[in-house]
């Protein structure tokens, strides 16, 4: 049976564990210059609806320090959903290629692209969530905690893909998850419902961000406008005010308390420049960890770790 990587709440925390083993052991291996070629001779499609730098850079400089290829196909060379049928796109990429990796807006498309695929697929980004982004969220937050458990993380801003990602990772580890966002830009209901039945996280949301960053651990933010919603962007401005992370937000979190953000910033906007580029900021450990830990849910997929 083929292993895909499409959201956090199909994996238990044993396996997300065992991933990030993985991780720990490639990322060693990367920092020492020591070859880790597991998937030499192997390919990796990439398909990307959605433009992105990190997520391309990432992906294929991991699958080329794997020892594998990684191919790029644009927007414009798919069409998925549209030029061709998504159930065909699968077919025939599985002929050719040993992975899958996918960056779309319907969620729909990559839950029909890994049905199928006869291959691995991996869940680069859907509107509804972003698992390979938390993977990366969380493995940083325990490289400068010590800790997965217990944690207060603190999620200010629209309640888009990476929200719901976080909050189905709150059913598998044990934390403090606060979401806090203006009314009408709530995380999905329906992950709230399955991760508070799942019983393992105290999970709020709340709609004060005072409120909400008091005491945290871990402060994390995203872009309020996302992809796909340039035409709301000042109508969110105007939702959004006074949910920007700043120096006097951040006065009402733990003192040592880290900043994240998944990146791209709009600086000025939902983070300030004196917040991210400060000594609470662990935005660019962040960012570098989304190729160590793609690089292991490839290995861990293939069956190469």
């Amino acid at each position: 049976m083929k292993k895909d990587f499409l959201s956090i709440a199909d994996y238990t925390r044993d396996d997300l564990e065992q991933i990030f083993e993985i991780t720990r052991d490639l990322k060693k291996k990367t920092k020492n210059g020591q070859a880790h070629h597991l998937c030499s001779g192997m390919t990796m499609a990439m398909i990307f609806a959605k433009p992105s730098a990190r997520t391309r850079i990432s992906f294929e400089t991991g699958m080329y320090q794997l020892g594998g290829y990684a191919l790029y196909l644009a927007p414009a060379d798919i069409g998925v959903g549209k030029r061709e049928a998504v159930k065909d796109i699968a077919r025939v990429i599985s002929r050719y290629n040993d992975i899958i990796m996918a960056r779309l807006f319907d969620h729909a498309h990559i839950l029909e692209l890994a049905e199928y695929a006869s291959v691995p697929v991996i869940n680069g980004l859907t509107d509804y969530n972003h698992p390979c982004q938390i993977m990366a969220d969380i493995y940083t937050v325990y490289e400068h905690t010590g800790t997965f458990d217990n944690l207060k993380i603190v999620y200010v801003g629209d309640g888009n893909n990476v929200a719901n990602s976080w909050i189905n990772l709150a059913a598998k580890f044990s934390l403090n998850l606060v979401i806090c966002s203006p009314s009408g830009y709530e995380p999905d209901i329906q992950t709230l419902k399955y991760a508070r039945k799942c019983a393992v996280s105290k999970i709020e949301v709340v709609k004060d961000p005072l409120v909400a960053v008091k005491d945290a651990d871990v402060v994390y933010t995203d872009v309020w406008a996302s992809m796909g919603q340039e035409q709301e962007t000042e109508a969110r401005k105007e939702a959004f005010k006074g949910y920007q992370i700043n120096s006097d937000l951040m006065k009402n979190a733990k003192p040592d308390a880290r900043v994240m953000h998944c990146l791209p910033a709009h600086r000025g906007d939902e983070i300030s420049d004196e917040v991210l580029d400060g000594p609470q900021s662990i935005v660019f450990d962040e960012a570098e960890n989304r190729m160590h830990v793609q690089k292991a849910i490839i290995a861990y997929l293939l069956g190469k770790s």
